[in-house]
């Protein structure tokens, strides 16, 4: 080791600073908690790679007046490069040795003549340095003459295109010249022959008037006639229809009203013949069963059922407001068919007529639904919500038959219930549909 007191004139080069550092960051990591410079504690906990960075100013600064830190950092670098250390301790450089390497063992390990050894390779980097910049200066000016001949060269060339642009511009404003010459000689030419083919037209058609015209008006006749016994036909067939909807209305108010009697007569227990002479005779007559009470609130359960055990009842059902009130989290296809799966199972229990609307205003194409036997279903045009075909079913009904509306929507059941019809909450069904 040096004698005391001898030191370094200036600060270590930068090459060799930063290799000291990088080295004394490494060794720091695996040190010891207790061997570990209290100043450098603190960054001895840093990543490794923000070690060295953040951590170079205290980290130079302790290997500079810590002589037991700088031992452990030698004794690292020792470890590395046993040659190089041996040899600076015996006071010879390597030749071939790196200079920052040599005056970074020199630095850490003290060798006899240390200052001399790091003031040595000080100097190589300063001449490496001048050098590389003699060298990167022969560099510039070489590309700044291959920049100049450039210059010069693309400027010929840019001389030259442009006497080869100036005369293609001159070529292709005669060629337009040309061009338009041709195409104005060409239009004259087309003015003309459209000129002929007018006059040829013309005697044409003069010459086709006179019989033309009689045709024309014996196709006019025979349009007219045409047309009247169009008119006639959808006439005769708007009367037919009109008839045959009316009929079908009258036919189902007989039906409700002969069901209705025959249920009426059931209930007060009408005799169904005259008298007989024993009927005239004294005894106990048995007690009649009661008739159920009608005006029910619109969250009875027994709502429904009285409703379907009607004569003749047509059950309307808001197709969307009760799938999405019972099982919304489905997608619509199931929801439609769960729904018509149940409406199915009432049909077939009760023989009634079931009415299904579903609200298909804004759909692109016509759905594909497999009704069960028995369950009319019907989509909204567009143009049209499911309440207003809801409510045109209910127009359509004659006055007095049985008509039901399953829906929540206040909007629909106030409007139905004004046409005759009787709401019925989406919720009832659905606990029907349950228990089937």
């Amino acid at each position: 080791m040096s004698s005391a007191g001898e030191g370094l004139s200036r600060p270590l080069p930068e090459q060799v600073r930063l290799h000291v550092v990088e080295l004394a960051a490494q060794v720091l990591a695996s040190l010891p908690a207790p061997s570990v410079p209290p100043p450098l504690r603190g960054i001895s906990k840093f990543e490794p790679r923000k070690r060295a960075r953040l951590g170079a100013t205290p980290i130079a600064a302790q290997l500079e007046t810590d002589k037991e830190f700088r031992e452990h950092v030698a004794e690292a670098l020792a470890a590395g490069w046993p040659a190089l250390v041996s040899s600076l301790a015996e006071g010879t450089v390597p030749p071939a040795a790196e200079p920052v390497l040599v005056a970074a063992a020199a630095y850490l390990t003290r060798p006899p003549g240390w200052v001399g050894m790091v003031e040595d390779a000080r100097a190589e980097l300063e001449r490496t340095a001048v050098a590389e910049g003699s060298a990167n200066e022969q560099t510039i000016t070489r590309l700044r003459e291959q920049v100049a001949v450039l210059k010069s060269s693309s400027k010929e060339e840019a001389e030259r295109l442009r006497e080869q642009l100036r005369s293609a511009r001159s070529e292709n404003s005669d060629l337009r010249r040309k061009l338009h010459d041709a195409r104005e000689k060409a239009k004259s030419a087309e003015r003309r022959a459209v000129e002929s083919e007018h006059a040829a037209e013309e005697a044409r058609a003069a010459l086709t008037a006179a019989g033309s015209a009689g045709e024309a008006e014996l196709r006019r006749l025979r349009e007219r006639l045409a047309d009247a016994e169009r008119q006639m036909e959808a006439t005769r067939r708007s009367a037919r229809e009109g008839r045959s909807v009316e009929d079908a209305r009258v036919r189902v108010l007989l039906d409700a009203l002969q069901d209705a009697a025959a249920g009426l007569r059931r209930e007060l227990a009408l005799p169904s013949t005259i008298s007989r002479p024993a009927d005239s005779v004294t005894a106990a007559a048995p007690s009649r069963p009661g008739v159920p009470a009608r005006a029910l609130s619109d969250d009875d359960p027994a709502l429904l059922d009285q409703l379907l055990a009607l004569p003749q009842p047509h059950l309307i059902v808001d197709g969307y407001n009760v799938t999405k009130s019972g099982y919304g989290a489905l997608t619509l296809a199931d929801q439609r068919t769960r729904l018509l799966t149940g409406l199915g199972g009432l049909v077939a229990q009760t023989r009634i007529e079931i009415t299904c609307v579903f609200d298909g205003a804004e759909l692109n194409a016509p759905v594909q639904v497999a009704a069960p036997r028995g369950v009319r279903v019907m989509f909204s045009v567009p143009g049209q919500s499911a309440d207003d075909l809801i409510r045109q079913l209910v127009r359509a009904e004659p006055k007095g038959r049985a008509i039901a509306v399953v829906s929540s929507d206040r909007e629909v059941a106030d409007s139905v219930r004004r046409m005759g019809a009787r709401p019925v909450p989406s919720g009832l069904l659905l606990r029907r549909l349950g228990r089937a």
